[in-house]
């Protein structure tokens, strides 16, 4: 047995969190994502900085099974276009997935920073994925999740790699898979009809973000900007089927027939007449001169600001608010949130006045996080004041136990008795107010 496990009754061998504590530094939780948190990790012995994916197993069978598939997939690729995988370890609560540190940025900020941007530069991007992904399905491995949001420049002082993240949704084909999965935008049309499928809906997702870089907009959209979600995908995935998708003037006017080409060998409704990665590769777009030299970046930006802008804005709005500390103590406002979650104190439904249920978000980091975006007027505070602004939202059932469990939660408060004591009070009498209005 290795040193530092622990083998429990179910016959397994388990790590301790020692045995990544010994080795790591852990530091704060950077993002919340779907299935996992991310954070940033020193190596104790070398300095050397990663990023670490923390799946908490107890946040059920998809997260566990997400964890366990990523890790089997990254300890079999190697590829200078893909994260490397560092470490993995499995304790009895967690798993957690140490991959090498991408300080590049994403593609998107990459394209709105530069001064010129051209076909050149979008081909250089879509060449390095299709040599990816042409890696991944001779390993027959299907990724299942390529977007644009999954591409980052590996380093920030040379913007000429690019590398591929995020495996948990991968999949070996051994024979058909008909799971549905991955972000609306980007499914194949086999995947939206529920047919079996395979390696080719990599290829159609390429035809995605190739579409979305000469244009800087996504080649199915819904024009009745439906607020709905299932309508809002019902629209897409129609459009998906048919393969709706057109080369609107005036945006693709200045793009080369080469290009275009290409787009519609990625993007063919029919899989078996889909164009493979591999020959993607030989196109003449991508290892000839077919790729136009003209700058498209006053168009391009100017349709990513209007597209992705806004979703890109709360990304980012995001990472800042999780950085956010009492300005007393510098205890992170998302982990006092968090904490509160786990206690059970706040749940994760947000009601409107009348307590029917309006949103049930996924998980609690989502809604710490959607706390957190409530007082984004808010850059410097004391805890005191964030939670006055959260009482005051009128869909939020924050009650009197909130206000103290946060208190506590945040050392600075409870010393400062000359502070606190009058805001407590404050707080019993507004909920005796509102025990008078019921």
């Amino acid at each position: 047995m290795p040193f530092g496990c622990l083998a429990l009754r179910d016959g397994r061998t388990y790590n301790s969190l020692s045995d990544v504590t010994d080795k790591y530094e852990i530091g704060q939780v950077l993002k919340a994502k779907e299935f996992c948190e991310l954070c940033l990790v020193k190596e104790r012995q070398t300095d050397k900085v990663y990023v670490c994916k923390k799946f908490l197993k107890k946040d059920g069978r998809k997260v566990r099974k997400a964890a366990k598939n990523e890790i089997m997939i990254l300890k079999m690729v190697k590829h200078p276009n893909i994260l490397q995988l560092i470490d993995a370890f499995e304790t009895r609560k967690e798993f957690f997935i140490i991959q090498e540190l991408a300080t590049g940025g994403d593609v998107f900020d990459w394209i709105l920073d530069q001064g010129n941007y051209t076909e050149r530069d979008a081909a250089n991007v879509i060449r390095q994925v299709l040599e990816a992904v042409a890696y991944l399905h001779s390993l027959n491995i299907v990724h299942r999740n390529l977007k644009l949001e999954n591409l980052m420049y590996y380093r920030e002082s040379n913007h000429n790699k690019v590398v591929l993240r995020d495996f948990y949704l991968s999949r070996f084909e051994n024979g058909s898979i008909t799971e549905p999965c991955g972000t609306p935008e980007y499914l194949a049309p086999e995947v939206v009809a529920r047919h079996r499928y395979g390696r080719p809906v990599d290829c159609w997702a390429v035809g995605v973000i190739m579409y979305i870089l000469l244009s800087g907009n996504p080649p199915f959209y819904d024009e009745t900007e439906e607020e709905n979600t299932d309508m809002h995908n019902r629209i897409i995935f129609c459009r998906i089927v048919a393969g709706e998708f057109e080369f609107d003037s005036p945006y693709w006017d200045e793009i080369s027939p080469a290009a275009k080409e290409l787009v519609c060998k990625l993007m063919e409704v029919d899989p078996m007449l889909r164009i493979t990665a591999q020959d993607a590769l030989l196109h003449g777009w991508i290892a000839g001169n077919g790729a136009s030299e003209k700058n498209l970046k006053e168009g391009v930006c100017a349709q990513f600001e209007k597209n992705f802008a806004k979703a890109k804005w709360r990304v980012r709005g995001i990472y800042y608010h999780t950085q956010q500390s009492c300005t007393t103590c510098q205890v992170p406002l998302v982990t006092v949130l968090i904490t509160l979650l786990e206690n059970g104190t706040i749940n994760n439904r947000i009601t409107d006045k009348d307590s029917t249920v309006k949103i049930v978000m996924p998980n609690k980091a989502s809604y710490a996080v959607w706390l957190l975006l409530t007082v984004s007027s808010i850059v410097q505070f004391e805890f005191q004041l964030v939670l006055h602004s959260l009482r005051q939202i009128s869909r939020l059932n924050i009650h009197h136990s909130v206000t103290c469990m946060c208190m506590k939660s945040c050392p600075c408060v409870c010393v400062r008795k000359d502070q606190s004591g009058p805001f407590e009070e404050r707080e019993r009498e507004r909920e005796r107010e509102r025990e008078r209005e019921r």
